[in-house]
């Protein structure tokens, strides 16, 4: 019987060590959903908001294998409509007003990394619109990260593309978005962004109203540059460096007004998001926020309205467990607001 007692002891010490840690943090953010299960392993989600109801509004989400896929979940988190068989689909953006065919059209795009390819689809109903090839004449392609960047006063469309692993220079492509023969098709326009060759680039994301772009460079920092190609390449900063267990990830960027908001990056191996400021992510985070969150990929966040059960929008992470966590910006909130420096 001592025995026993001895074996279930050692059983629970690794949990209660675990919880001396976490109090420091607090009690971990519990999602408001949990999406249904994909086949494979989940990667990185995006938020398409439904213009007639955005109570109606849909998460698109990866599922990362060489049979993948795109799947698109409504706001309790079930599949409501997938297009499978796609070749190891990484990560994936959206946008809105694309003109194709003289009409008006929302859009996914996905980076699919085994055929080098980017393919986009229409919202929300995931027909396929058009695909290209990126890196083209690169021995280094394998395209993982993905943003979209629309000139907020040209309406220009673009691709930001990364890839498994590249040139410690000009390490994404970005692509000007068109149409051709009645597809959506890129034309490379920019090969930018500084590469620490410590692992490798997965995480894209752009903020149109400010005009920057950020990446994660894996167990190095944060990148920022400009968003629209005329404006250069001048690197703008680095910020986040020092303040992750391991690996950088997921970037989503919640607005609070035209120019102030919050930037979340997922600090993978610990299960938390490391908060800066949009407004001056160098000042470094200025919260940690810890969440159910497994390993957590790829994120994306939104301050829309989304109806009484999401008045001030939802905040999504890829979690392990095939899934993505839902969770209510509200709660996101008060979390940032307990734990801010």
């Amino acid at each position: 019987m001592k025995k026993i007692k001895y074996i279930i002891a050692l059983s629970i010490l690794p949990f209660v060590v675990n919880c001396v840690g976490q109090h420091q943090l607090g009690k971990k953010l519990q999602p408001t959903a949990i999406t249904e299960p994909v086949l494979h392993d989940t990667d990185d989600p995006a938020i398409w908001i439904n213009p007639q109801d955005a109570s109606k509004s849909i998460i698109i989400g990866t599922d990362k294998d060489t049979d993948g896929g795109l799947y698109a979940f409504d706001l309790d988190g079930k599949i409501i409509n997938k297009v499978l068989g796609l070749k190891r689909p990484n990560n994936v953006d959206l946008e809105y007003g694309f003109n194709l065919n003289g009409k008006k059209i929302d859009f996914a795009a996905v980076t699919e990394r085994e055929t080098n390819k980017i393919k986009l689809y229409s919202l929300p109903d995931l027909k396929e619109v058009g695909e290209f090839t990126v890196f083209d004449g690169e021995t280094e392609r394998g395209p993982m990260g993905i943003s979209i960047y629309k000139n907020p006063q040209t309406e220009e469309i673009f691709v930001i593309a990364g890839r498994k692993s590249g040139p410690s220079d000009g390490y994404l492509w970005q692509y000007k978005l068109s149409e051709k023969d009645g597809k959506i098709t890129g034309k490379v326009v920019r090969k930018f962004g500084k590469y620490s060759g410590l692992k490798e680039i997965e995480s894209i994301a752009v903020d149109d109203e400010m005009g920057y772009i950020y990446y994660s460079d894996e167990m190095f920092g944060v990148h920022q540059y400009y968003a629209d190609p005329a404006k250069g390449n001048e690197e703008l900063s680095v910020f986040g460096k020092g303040e992750f267990k391991s690996d950088v990830e997921g970037i989503s960027i919640y607005p609070t007004s035209v120019n102030t908001g919050y930037i979340f990056v997922s600090n993978q191996q610990k299960d938390t998001f490391n908060v800066y400021l949009r407004e001056n992510p160098a000042k470094g985070k200025i919260a940690e926020i810890p969440v159910s969150t497994k390993e957590s990929d790829g994120s994306e966040v939104t301050n829309a309205n989304l109806g009484p059960k999401f008045p001030k929008g939802i905040f999504v992470a890829m979690s392990n467990g095939r899934v993505f966590h839902i969770y209510d910006w509200r709660a996101v909130e008060e979390k940032i607001k307990a734990n801010m420096k």
